[in-house]
């Protein structure tokens, strides 16, 4: 297929619900792709007021060196991220291409690089310190069944009891990653969210709807779940493998209309 970066898929519904992810297997253009989508994701951020002290990151695993991830360089604002300010990031640590005058966030690859490794089938994580997703993680508590979107997550979901809030060594990524498991959500103790997905648009719709789930969770704190049977019955019903991408795909129309600003 021919990748058409100057604008974004058509959203449909009815048996598709919505779309899927498009199937790229040219290796060159699927970096191009994770690169966007990343960018964007960087985009959707900054537009939500997160990430404005130099918090947080998203990362995009390249598929052509599989053990490498680009992250946006370090000193760029999330608001003016383009797939040319993206960094990649090889196994040790060392950038290795894109903008490197500024070095490489020490955190992006002591969290990412773990959790990449340890999870060949995630294209993606996302994190970064929100308004509710960190309050929520100073409870140390899972998520519960008490608003629709928390049914996509109280069935795949973490929690990371490790105090190490600066993680500043890979190690600290390890026990992250290994904490984590095979879930979509993983909520750091006293440090906010971290998602995974297949793709950074998937990673970044999941942590946008890992937060909204955390805002109710701090605003409700009496809140009385739904029964186990109900929440998978909502999960069955909206949040299958694809609905991460998809609500990325609406909130980049929303909050980044013109997608060519990433393409430099």
């Amino acid at each position: 297929m021919a990748l058409l970066l100057d604008r974004y898929p058509g959203i449909t519904y009815g048996v598709t619900y919505g779309g899927s992810p498009p199937e790229v297997s040219d290796l060159e253009e699927l970096r191009l792709l994770r690169k966007w989508e990343a960018a964007i994701g960087y985009r959707i951020f900054a537009a939500m007021r997160w990430g404005q002290t130099g918090d947080g990151h998203i990362t995009a695993r390249d598929p052509i060196l599989t053990d490498h991830f680009w992250v946006l360089g370090y000193g760029i604002r999330f608001g003016d991220a383009t797939i040319d300010n993206l960094t990649l990031v090889g196994p040790d640590g060392q950038g290795v291409d894109g903008p490197l005058d500024m070095g490489v966030n020490f955190a992006a690859y002591n969290i990412h690089w773990p959790i990449l490794n340890a999870r060949p089938e995630l294209a993606s994580a996302a994190h970064t310190h929100t308004p509710y997703g960190t309050p929520w993680s100073a409870n140390v508590e899972p998520f519960r069944a008490i608003s629709q979107e928390s049914c996509g997550f109280v069935f795949d979901q973490s929690l990371y009891d490790g105090e190490n809030l600066e993680v500043n060594d890979v190690a600290g990524g390890e026990a992250i990653a290994q904490a984590m498991g095979g879930s979509r959500v993983c909520i750091l103790r006293n440090h906010g969210l971290l998602t995974g997905g297949r793709s950074p648009g998937e990673a970044v719709g999941w942590f946008v709807a890992a937060e909204r789930v955390a805002e109710v969770h701090v605003k409700a704190p009496d809140a009385k779940a739904i029964s186990e049977e109900a929440a998978k019955e909502v999960e069955a019903s909206l949040f299958s493998a694809n609905n991460g991408w998809r609500m990325f795909q609406w909130l980049a129309r929303d909050l980044v209309p013109d997608p060519s600003v990433v393409l430099g």
